[in-house]
């Protein structure tokens, strides 16, 4: 088993071997057998589909892109994961994606395996015609393994709603005559996409946060101020004082979860830093994030770089290096670029106490450790970046019954789903001595042995 997710999965496994009530009906060599089963199981995806797309350009050439699709265990349901364009995408990182999809969807009770695609380009280098071709050609080397009740992309870096509809729109002429609008979720409202679904993985990031820090503290102090739990003490720290927060990534987790932050009345926080992929903005009072937002979008997607742009989006701020927003002494940092910020080279610079992770895994098990160890809560990406995924959920179930919610009834959903799981995970990580990571995983992980055993998986 390699990687965070793995590592992670191996540690689950170990505290639940010795945990007689779990899978009680095993015991003695069966037990073992079974759990040398699961490892198995787990710790490797059902298949690997790898392809290279042959493409033409604009300039006349043709070049090949690798281009993957992972599906890791579909106990649950149908495979789900989105697809990445991104140049770092590699077949362990899509894997791995892959593993934290299935684990993701069983912590939150959403009825979908785990699987994810990656398609190895910067997206800003191609022209449209030249992605739409990079689109139309996935779904055409996948098609055989891809459907609304088999595998079921969706958005993630570098792809939105504009590729989603591409790609559903291909689905529907290779295969004329069946069901297809279950085949990608993400897709444009009007294409018979969810309202909400681009705002759902940072309003879920956003609630993550918030409901741990005002709702649960409230409701739960007496179990947070009866126990010697480092969390705890971390968490009740935070508790009605005026919270400081940055945020690395800009994007459409990063800004959702800043504007949540800015508009919200029930946290006394302030968004002070955000960054993205070439700088920090930093306003020590407090940076004016609907004018950020509104200059994003009428400039690539980029953040003001110099005093001119400043003054162009008509907001004040110190302009650093895009690194520095890890560093600042603020109380909670929002990470929602992409993985492995944080590491073991720089994690003894991190000031902020709460860190809620947007993207996927932003924090690599060595400083995961270092900083949990320090008291420092991570709410992991299983729990906090979990939004995506349930209301993509939600637009599946809509396309089936071609009933489309408000988007009042789709954030709602949203946030009763979330809140659910938190209830569950809270009270036992505040209680417990394992850090809040392994607690998710160990709940998924207890979810995923139970329903592979009762399917006669596991002898």
């Amino acid at each position: 088993m390699s990687g965070q997710t793995g590592s992670i999965v191996q540690r689950s496994l170990d505290a639940l071997m010795k945990d007689e009530s779990f899978l009680r009906d095993l015991q003695d060599e069966a037990r073992q057998k079974a759990f040398t089963s699961l490892v198995a199981i787990l710790s490797t995806p059902n298949h690997v589909h790898k392809s290279f797309l042959r493409i033409p350009l604009e300039d006349g050439k043709v070049v090949r892109i690798p281009s993957y699709r992972v599906q890791h265990n579909n106990a649950l349901g149908p495979y789900k994961g989105g697809i990445r364009f991104h140049e770092s995408v590699n077949e362990d990182e899509v894997i791995n994606l892959a593993t934290l999809m299935t684990l993701k969807n069983a912590l939150h009770d959403v009825p979908f395996g785990g699987g994810k695609g990656g398609v190895v380009i910067n997206p800003r280098t191609f022209s449209v015609k030249e992605l739409h071709q990079i689109c139309k050609k996935y779904v055409q080397y996948f098609s055989d393994v891809l459907g609304p009740d088999k595998d079921i992309p969706a958005p993630d870096v570098g792809s939105g709603e504009r590729e989603m509809d591409w790609m559903m729109a291909e689905y529907k002429s290779i295969r004329p005559g069946e069901p297809y609008r279950g085949s990608f979720t993400g897709k444009s409202v009007i294409n018979g996409g969810s309202l909400g679904r681009r705002e759902s993985t940072g309003k879920g990031v956003y609630f993550s946060l918030r409901y741990m820090l005002h709702d649960f503290i409230k409701n739960q102090s007496t179990l947070l101020n009866n126990t010697n739990n480092a969390f705890a003490k971390t968490a009740l720290s935070y508790a009605d004082r005026p919270l400081t927060l940055a945020v690395q990534g800009f994007g459409n987790v990063g800004s959702v979860a800043a504007l949540e932050a800015y508009h919200c009345t029930l946290l006394q926080n302030k968004v002070v830093a955000v960054s993205d992929r070439n700088v920090t903005l930093f306003k020590s009072s407090g940076l004016d994030i609907p004018a950020l937002i509104k200059f994003t979008s009428e400039n690539n997607g980029d953040l003001p770089t110099t005093e001119e742009q400043l003054t162009e989006a008509g907001v004040s701020a110190e302009i650093r290096d895009r690194e520095d927003v890890l560093y600042l002494d603020v109380d909670v940092m929002i990470l929602a670029a992409l993985e492995d910020q944080i590491h073991k080279d720089n994690m003894e610079k991190v000031k902020a106490r709460l860190i809620v992770e947007g993207a996927n895994a932003p924090v690599t098990s060595e400083a995961d450790e270092y900083l949990s160890d320090n008291g420092v809560i991570i709410i992991p990406d299983i729990l906090a970046n979990a939004g995506g995924v349930i209301v993509s959920y939600f637009e599946w179930l809509q396309g089936r019954e071609t009933q489309f919610y408000s988007e009042e009834e789709v954030f709602k959903l949203l946030v009763d789903k979330m809140k659910s799981t938190m209830d569950t995970i809270l009270p036992q990580f505040f209680g417990d001595p394992f850090p809040l990571r392994q607690n998710c995983y160990i709940h998924s992980v207890v979810k995923l042995s139970t329903i592979l055993y009762r399917q006669g998986k596991l002898y």
